[in-house]
């Protein structure tokens, strides 16, 4: 509606204390967000000599890795950091959901604008008329600048929601860069000691190769004095190439883990290189806490109930179409035909008005928006329990793996030295005639294998590590998201 001047004092008082009144008696439509549960065992199930949060060393935050003391892990750690481009896109749809959240919060504010114009026009002396008055050439001006404002009233809430949706999600996604950034470095680490792994075992196959080699030449030299037999030349001979082969083909796997590195490092991997060293570093302690903490400290977790706090504000948006919008709107500026007279105060012009909207029938499509959106809440509780319960599964594997692997570590210890004991037996007995080269081809071949498996112990005592810590969220608190926040400020009256 539109005021003339000589009512518009007691209209529009009327109009104001009608708009406070239902502004103070409005309210958020919608259910208010409240954490769900999720299942929490007590402790973890371990068994002695291993305990909960024993011993008491903390995570360091946002460099996890440098828990293992590798100062070349530390450098391929910062490169990727500053490098990797799955990080980046994280990174970039972060700032999108940041943006988003400032764009909802534009709406607190009104909207004005202008729209100037000029010119001018030239009547037809000839125009049709209804009268007999002679007609004539008429020229006009048109000069306008026009001011608008317009401003939706928050009454039900809808807008209070959508804020709180956008917060969440931007909250989300912070969540899930932490994830993202998490997932890549513990894939480094991980495919780093698996690298070094390989190393060690193609250095026990080169040692093995050399050690092969000079058995082959005192099985040829006695062969040739007539103390050895054909048969044990070849024996020898097979196992050496054998030998060989494994290194070579090992090769070939470990290039292709320098390449994944090449790629999380953000490197061409043709040009890539690591230099090949055996592994020698030790799984560090880890403050495992309890099973509780978990829930604070996974960003994935994090991630999923930001989420769940999305779909929840997104039942107040739906159920918001069930009341009505007011939308208050006022004109005014200046209009003229003449440019010179444009900003007199004659030439002024103002309307002021509002308008109420209200869906009477639509068919049951705001039931059912309000039912998709009660679903989609109903959905992501449930995938954030399915997150909670996989974070515990995680943790629990990999304190069952360190604790089997370091039993592990400890008996096929013994087991390399045991095969050291044997082939050294062996070559004595060889050498004094009490047994077959085939003995001791057998221990060459019993010391070469189980050397091997010592080497991959290790290394997934390692890599078991990492992903322990990994599990355990790498050192991250939720507490952070609380500084991840888009506040509406006063001088946002003036951004375009």
């Amino acid at each position: 509606m539109f005021l003339s001047r000589g009512s518009v004092t007691r209209t529009a008082l009327l109009v104001s204390a009608a708009i406070v009144l239902f502004v103070l008696a409005g309210c958020t439509v919608g259910p208010n967000y409240k954490r769900p549960t999720a299942p929490v065992p007590a402790k973890w199930d371990v068994t002695p000599p291993w305990r909960e949060a024993d011993p008491k060393d903390a995570v360091p935050k946002t460099t996890w890795w440098t828990l293992f003391q590798n100062d070349e892990l530390n450098h391929l750690e910062t490169e990727l950091l500053a490098s990797n481009q799955t990080l980046a896109a994280s990174l970039a749809t972060l700032n999108q959901a940041r943006a988003a959240a400032q764009i909802q919060n534009a709406t607190l504010f009104p909207t004005v604008g202008a729209s100037p114009s000029f010119g001018g026009e030239r009547y037809s002396a000839n125009r049709p008329t209804g009268s007999n008055i002679p007609l004539s050439n008429v020229t006009q001006g048109n000069f306008a600048i026009p001011f608008t404002v317009s401003y939706e009233v928050d009454l039900v809430g809808k807008r209070r929601r959508t804020i709180e949706a956008a917060q969440a999600a931007y909250q989300a996604n912070a969540a899930d860069l932490e994830n993202v950034r998490l997932i890549l470095t513990a894939e480094l680490a991980a495919d780093y000691f698996t690298l070094r792994q390989l190393d060690t075992e193609i250095a026990i196959l080169n040692r093995t190769v050399q050690a092969l080699q000079k058995g082959l030449d005192l099985v040829n030299s006695r062969h040739t004095g007539g103390l050895a037999s054909g048969l044990d030349v070849a024996q020898e001979e097979t196992l050496l190439n054998t030998t060989r082969t494994q290194a070579t083909l090992l090769q070939q796997q470990r290039k292709q883990y320098e390449d994944a590195i090449a790629v999380l490092v953000g490197k061409a991997a043709p040009d890539f290189r690591l230099p090949p060293h055996e592994l020698s570093a030790e799984p560090p302690n880890v403050d495992t806490t309890v099973p509780s903490d978990v829930l604070e400290r996974r960003p994935d977790i994090a991630e999923a109930e930001r989420r769940m706090a999305v779909a929840n504000a997104q039942i107040g948006i739906a159920k918001s179409a069930y009341y009505p919008s007011l939308v208050l709107f006022g004109q005014g500026g200046w209009n003229s035909t003449n440019i010179s007279t444009l900003l007199s105060a004659s030439s002024g012009f103002w309307a002021v008005g509002a308008n109420v909207t209200q869906n009477i029938f639509s068919g049951g499509a705001v039931r059912s928006s309000v039912q998709y959106s009660e679903a989609g809440y109903t959905g992501s509780v449930a995938e954030y329990r399915g997150v909670v319960l996989n974070a515990f599964r995680e943790v629990q594997d990999n304190l069952t793996g360190l604790q089997v692997l370091d039993s592990a570590r400890q008996s096929q210890a013994d087991a390399v030295a045991s095969a050291r004991r044997q082939l050294d037996l062996a070559n004595s007995r060889y050498v004094g005639g009490l047994v077959s080269y085939l003995d001791v081809v057998s221990a060459q071949q019993n010391l070469l294998t189980n050397e091997q498996e010592a080497a991959i112990i290790q290394g997934q005592r390692l890599v078991t590590s990492v992903l322990l810590v990994k599990a355990l969220g790498g050192g991250w608190d939720a507490a952070s998201l609380d500084a991840v926040r888009v506040k509406p400020q006063l001088k946002d009256l003036l951004t375009p």
